[in-house]
């Protein structure tokens, strides 16, 4: 039994040999399922993960040059539809200017033809006035004359004679007159 003692008491710094091999073979078999079942799925993890970072990397990559590909288009547009906007509006000018002119050049075509027609009707009525006013002096003029003379000029031609000779004497006096 001193012997069993003996065994029973072992060396605290060497391992007991069937114990090593126990856990030489567990590791063994630890190391298999690590190598065989773990590992893989942990490297098909792994890999999953940076091709997903990866392709999130690449998809920021093209999404921001998407995006300064449409900001470079919005300012192409933007400056096109500025340019276009200052178009219109010298257009718009333009043609404000041009019926600005054409309205004028209306106003004065009608006030030409207004004063014209003025000129026209102050011309007729006086042609009438005058005509009246040749018809009332002859008649006061036989009428006179008449009285003057004393004798009828009730003769209608020579009456008629008789004022025109005397209006044609007065425009001819009045026309040398005035030169």
């Amino acid at each position: 039994m001193a012997h069993t003692y003996l065994a029973a008491e072992h060396n605290p710094i060497l391992p007991i040999w069937q114990e090593m091999v126990v856990g030489l073979v567990a590791f063994g078999v630890l190391c298999y399922v690590l190598i065989k079942f773990v590992f893989p799925r942990m490297e098909a993890t792994f890999q999953a993960r940076v091709e997903a970072i990866e392709g999130g990397i690449k998809k920021a990559e093209q999404a921001q040059a998407e995006a300064a590909r449409l900001l470079e288009q919005y300012r192409a547009q933007l400056a096109e539809a500025q340019t276009e906007a200052a178009r219109i509006r010298d257009e718009a000018r333009a043609d404000a200017e041009g019926i600005r002119r054409d309205l004028l050049a209306k106003a004065q075509e009608e006030r030409d033809r207004i004063i014209a027609a003025g000129r026209e009707s102050l011309a007729a009525e006086r042609q009438g006035i005058i005509q009246q006013l040749r018809t009332e002096v002859g008649a006061l003029a036989v009428d006179l004359a008449s009285r003057i003379v004393g004798e009828s000029l009730a003769d209608e031609a020579r009456q008629r004679g008789t004022v025109e000779r005397f209006l044609n004497e007065l425009e001819t006096s009045s026309a040398a007159g005035r030169r």
